[in-house]
């Protein structure tokens, strides 16, 4: 996916967080320690937490345009090399630097530590491409990625097609 920064007028590539056009071409966006969770766990542990209003423009939030996207046997218009492993190419990864992480061995397993890295899985968290209606989507989890002090860790949670088309070389951390 490409991104567009309005300031700078700058074209981001969204796996590597790197400027392909514009101002700021060749540089590369600071990874922040982010996580995804579904709106009641944010409640809980924000009692008091602000979110920004819905904007008032004409769109439908809350509605997925992409309804069956996670579902599909191939991701639509890549024509790139499958994910080793007979990983699907649409399955879920936890990416850390160039390793990754089945996001269906953390499910199965709760919480993994590797390499100084504690993943963590629990259940709560709708699939933002599942159903036409995101909170009516299938529970993907939420996924926490701490280091051995347990201070968050920056990660993404991509599919395994991109990491694949992004780190080639990249480690699947795959267990067992």
């Amino acid at each position: 996916m490409i991104m567009y920064d309005r300031e700078t007028q700058s074209w981001w590539q969204q796996a590597e967080g790197r400027g392909i056009v514009g101002e700021l071409t060749g540089q590369d966006l600071d990874t922040l320690p982010t996580w995804m969770e579904s709106w009641a766990e944010f409640k809980a542990r924000n009692p008091d937490g602000l979110v920004m209003a819905q904007p008032t423009t004409n769109r439908d939030y809350g509605r997925n345009p992409y309804t069956g996207y996670d579902s599909l046997q191939r991701p639509f218009l890549y024509s790139g090399e499958e994910p080793p492993h007979n990983i699907p190419s649409l399955a879920r990864v936890v990416r850390v630097g160039t390793q990754a992480w089945p996001v269906t061995r953390l499910r199965e397993d709760g919480a993994v530590t590797e390499n100084g890295i504690t993943l963590t899985w629990s259940a709560g968290q709708a699939s933002a491409l599942d159903t036409s209606d995101i909170g009516e989507g299938r529970d993907v989890g939420t996924i926490r990625v701490r280091d051995a002090q347990g201070r968050d860790l920056a990660h993404d949670v991509m599919f395994a097609f991109a990491f694949h088309a992004f780190w080639p070389k990249g480690d699947w951390m795959l267990g067992r």
